[in-house]
């Protein structure tokens, strides 16, 4: 498969070479849950209170996928950046330290989510009585821990080689054996809620042995080994803090959604949340393909010190990324039973579960202002500024927000929704504007130093 030339390539290219196998990829990658889901809410006179029960195992599963993006996404921007100041070894000692760090904490998280997943639902507001429900499907989800974290984390790496069609077939295999595994072991062989984590689990196995077939061959110019060196653990970690921060928050967050909702509005206000952060999950794809596509190209021309290459790399990135969120605002406005009906046809819900993706989604066009200026912080390494604009947007801004509204400004389940687009307006221009006041001077000086050394 043909290699993205970061190199040689203009930079509209090289994003979109990037960003659109990794969009195809992103969105089959949700097929792993987000399939589940679809099946799950469609469990004969069940299927309401298992998504429910599901939902209650979010914060443990991302969790996961946080520590998964701490040393995938941590680590791939030092990686390209070390490709473009053409040091293969470092690059090639930072890419197997990631690899090594995701074994390592793969397994340790299936251990700890095993031993303490019953603990854990309660702390996060199950009810002794959804408790059964949601372990069944925690624990046997839990065993694919080392195949998600590695074939998810790895794939970083592969994208920053340039092969966005290998992460997106990695992606495609696992995602169409969910496909048609869910279907054959939750109703066919009666399995239910556990079929779905059986086959996500045999699903997340088979992507493993892809990503593992590819980074041993030959036509990888970085096979990677397991040991116990772990150089640069430090630099990959210290980056890595915010899209795991980015990820640990939205833990926080759903915690407290389902705390709350299970106050004002029982489960089946837990299952409308359910579908409201599914939906979320599927309309953030695209935008988060877009930033994370252009990550690699910023990394790789901010290392080669060609700073007008970065710029322009910016600016595509937004001209893509605002329009599309503004086009999701007007369809959620005037269609959001499109969006339930992919994961519920129980009509019992559909006014509530309406109301609140109108509110969740008022100002989603933010969302774009906020995935742009983490990127570019990110991908340049500027890690305390990406650290605290993760934190500032969900610690600062949503949890807080969401027990005060519903308590304080008397909202109540209205309130768990409303705080989302308060962040997003809050969160997005403080961070995209700390972005421009910071950045561009420094790519300007930059580009002066250039035209004196010239």
């Amino acid at each position: 498969m043909k290699k993205v030339d970061f190199e040689n390539e203009n930079i509209t290219q090289s994003i979109l070479k990037t960003a659109l196998p990794m969009l195809v990829a992103k969105i089959l990658n949700l097929l792993y849950s987000i399939v589940d889901r679809i099946y799950i809410g469609r469990i004969p006179e069940a299927g309401t209170q298992a998504l429910g029960a599901v939902g209650l195992c979010f914060p443990i599963i991302i969790v996961i996928s946080g520590f998964t993006n701490m040393f995938g996404l941590g680590g791939a921007p030092l990686f390209s950046m070390e490709l473009g100041k053409g040091d293969k070894k470092r690059a090639a000692e930072i890419q197997n330290t990631a690899f090594r760090l995701l074994l390592l904490l793969g397994i340790s998280l299936t251990i700890l989510g095993e031993v303490f997943g019953r603990k854990l639902l309660l702390l996060f507001g199950a009810e002794e009585s959804e408790v059964p429900i949601s372990l069944s499907y925690l624990q046997i989800y839990l065993l694919g821990t080392v195949f998600l974290m590695i074939s998810s984390g790895m794939n970083s790496y592969i994208n920053a080689q340039g092969y966005a069609a290998i992460g997106m077939c990695s992606v495609v295999i696992g995602a169409v054996s969910n496909l048609i595994l869910d279907p054959v072991l939750m109703f066919l062989l009666g399995m239910g809620v556990r079929g779905a984590a059986v086959a996500t689990v045999l699903s997340q196995m088979l992507s493993f042995l892809y990503v593992m077939s590819f980074l041993r061959s030959r036509k990888n110019s970085f096979p990677v080994s397991a040991g116990l060196r772990f150089p640069h653990a430090g630099e990959i970690a210290g980056l890595g803090i915010a899209p795991f921060t980015m990820q640990f928050t939205n833990s926080l967050v759903q915690i407290a959604c389902n705390q709350v909702l299970m106050q004002f509005g029982g489960m089946a206000y837990v299952s409308v949340m359910t579908i409201v952060s599914s939906v979320r999950s599927i309309l953030d794809t695209p935008v988060f393909a877009v930033t994370e596509g252009t990550s690699p190209v910023i990394s790789y021309n901010y290392g080669a010190g060609r700073p007008a290459n970065v710029k322009r790399a910016i600016r595509i990135m937004m001209s893509l990324a605002v329009p599309y969120t503004f086009l999701i605002w007007l369809l959620i406005l005037v269609q959001p039973v499109w969006f339930i009906h992919i994961f519920s046809s129980d009509e019992t819900i559909m006014q509530d579960a309406s109301r609140a993706l109108h509110l969740y989604f008022l100002a989603f066009i933010f969302q774009s202002l906020q995935y742009s200026g983490q990127t570019v912080f990110k991908a340049l390494n500027k890690k305390k500024r990406t650290i605290f604009f993760s934190l500032f947007r969900k610690v600062i801004l949503v949890v807080p927000l969401t027990y005060l509204l519903p308590h304080v400004a008397n909202l109540k389940t209205d309130g768990v929704f409303i705080a989302e687009p308060v962040s997003n307006v809050i969160g997005g221009i403080a961070c995209f504007s700390t972005m421009l006041i910071t950045i561009w001077p420094e790519l300007n000086r930059m580009s002066s130093s250039e035209e004196r050394c010239a």
